[in-house]
């Protein structure tokens, strides 16, 4: 795992940013979904919160805030963020969409996890 650089010091309206990934269909849905919502303020957000039977979950919403601490990247018209204190656990994760018969919806790689439950919604 690499090391964060605390882009915070120097400029202080300079905004931290994480090593998170997300695919060009994951944008692209992220994208339909705000199209659909009318509203060009909001951002995905992921988190990590404790819970699920391996003890840490992830959260995908929508978020119009910016916290302190945010990190953030934008992928060509899509800003997905993350908050400080889920940044290491995220650390080089990739965010897709899957839309198949037997599956639709957005998963997460995440070289970080060290493993997961056996319903694979929450992981360790």
């Amino acid at each position: 795992m690499t090391a964060a650089v605390d882009q915070t010091k120097g400029d202080p309206t300079e905004v931290p940013t994480h090593e998170v990934n997300i695919s060009d269909v994951a944008a692209a849905k992220v994208r339909s979904l705000l199209e659909q919502e009318g509203r060009d303020d909001l951002r995905l957000r992921i988190a990590v919160q404790p819970g699920g039977c391996s003890g840490l979950i992830y959260q995908l919403y929508f978020d119009e805030r910016m916290l302190e601490g945010d990190a953030v990247r934008d992928f060509d018209g899509v800003e997905v963020v993350v908050d400080k204190m889920s940044v290491p656990y995220l650390a080089g994760a990739s965010i897709d969409f899957e839309d198949t018969i037997s599956k639709q919806g957005f998963t997460i790689d995440n070289p970080a996890a060290s493993g997961s439950c056996a319903c694979g919604d929450s992981f360790h």
